[in-house]
């Protein structure tokens, strides 16, 4: 049931994203087409761009569709995860568009400004050049509001630029006014400041997807929650490692340690895991593909002495963020245990500085120490 409802809810989100689209590419078209007739009848430089603009846009909502198509796909043989990251490289190509949209409008407004050629405005082309300011507020509070509300980077980015061409639209007919009370024409002046404001956007907007790609550090919130969800059972005393893989927007797989008693049996820690599993899908939508294991030592005063001298020894160092799943056997001298370092050291160098002091102090002891990456809060 829970399966079934989330392919659901995926085919709502793709239905969402594609009538967005829709509606975004017949806009932009118009609007261009408006436009360009203004730009080539008044002579003006900054409308024409700002045609062109709305077309370059209206070719990012196409790409949006066929990115949302092909990451929807079911998953195969090839690629048993699904398509879902295609998501990204759609949103990466709308962010190359809107980055050469900005770079082509800064080129041709220093053209202008090295060849000036006077305008000539009419009260229509005013007229019109308002509409489209109020159409593209409008559509990209649409777009971005639609993008968030899908997790959609492609819809999300396409709204963003829309606002960015209200603001040049904007500025266009700014201009146009000043040119017909003064005569002083500023609109190529105007084009090189609003293009250095849409090549900021499409790069902002192209790191963003980039991180995406490469995997950013886990949402604190999600992690916490996913945290909290096991550590409700009273058999886990601790939730450790949880690593989040993104597989397009929400789609996440997850893997995570978890701590339990040395008493347990292997059939009853497959029910608890298949129990925790359910719970935080039910809860978060994030499938647990991997549950390992730690044990912590029970009934055992002289292993939870150990214990609390080797946690004070490895956490006075600042690069110490955590550790876990120790475990000692007392009769065998064997100490295990997890620390988690953060960035300001080598795991290398952490783990030898650790290993010498705990071997130290404890010589009879065969000690192992893994090093883990603070990949998660």
């Amino acid at each position: 049931m829970e399966n079934k409802e989330a392919v659901i809810s995926e085919e709502k989100r793709d239905m969402v994203i594609i009538r967005t689209s829709i509606i975004g590419i017949l806009a932009n078209v118009l609007l261009a087409a408006f436009k360009a007739a203004i730009g080539i009848m008044s002579h003006s430089i900054a409308v024409t761009l700002d045609a062109v603009n709305n077309l370059s846009d209206a070719l990012s909502s196409i790409i949006t569709i066929v990115g949302t198509k092909l990451a929807g796909r079911l998953p195969d043989k090839k690629h048993p995860l699904g398509y879902g990251r295609i998501e990204y490289l759609s949103a990466m190509i709308v962010s190359g568009i809107v980055l050469y949209a900005g770079i082509t409008s800064a080129v041709e407004s220093v053209k202008k400004i090295i060849h000036p050629e006077t305008p000539d405005y009419g009260i229509l082309s005013l007229v019109i050049i308002a509409v489209a300011v109020v159409a593209k507020i409008v559509l990209g509070r649409y777009v971005k509001a639609k993008g968030k509300q899908v997790n959609s980077g492609s819809l999300t980015a396409s709204g963003s630029d829309a606002m960015f061409d209200a603001i040049l639209s904007a500025s266009v007919l700014v201009s146009a006014i000043i040119f017909l009370m003064s005569g002083l024409s500023l609109e190529a002046y105007v084009g090189v400041i609003i293009a250095g404001f849409i090549i900021k956007a499409g790069i902002e907007m192209m790191i963003e997807t980039l991180n995406e790609i490469l995997g950013v550090r886990a949402d604190k919130e999600k992690t916490a929650r996913i945290k909290e969800l096991l550590c409700e059972d009273p058999d886990v005393r601790g939730a450790y490692d949880l690593i989040i893989y993104n597989y397009g927007p929400d789609k996440d797989l997850a893997s995570v340690h978890l701590e339990l008693p040395d008493t347990m049996t292997a059939r009853e820690i497959d029910k608890l895991t298949r129990k925790l599993e359910k719970k935080v899908y039910r809860e978060t939508g994030v499938i647990l593909v991997g549950v390992g294991l730690y044990s912590y030592n029970t009934g055992n005063d002289e292993a939870a002495d150990i214990e609390r001298d080797v946690r004070e020894r490895v956490m006075t160092h600042e690069w110490a963020v955590q550790l876990h799943g120790f475990y000692v056997d007392v009769e065998a001298r064997d100490m295990t245990f997890d620390v988690v370092m953060s960035f300001d050291i080598t795991p290398k160098e952490g783990i030898s500085i650790i290993y010498n002091e705990i071997k130290d102090s404890y010589p009879e002891y065969n000690v192992q120490v893994a090093p883990d990456v603070d990949v998660s809060d």
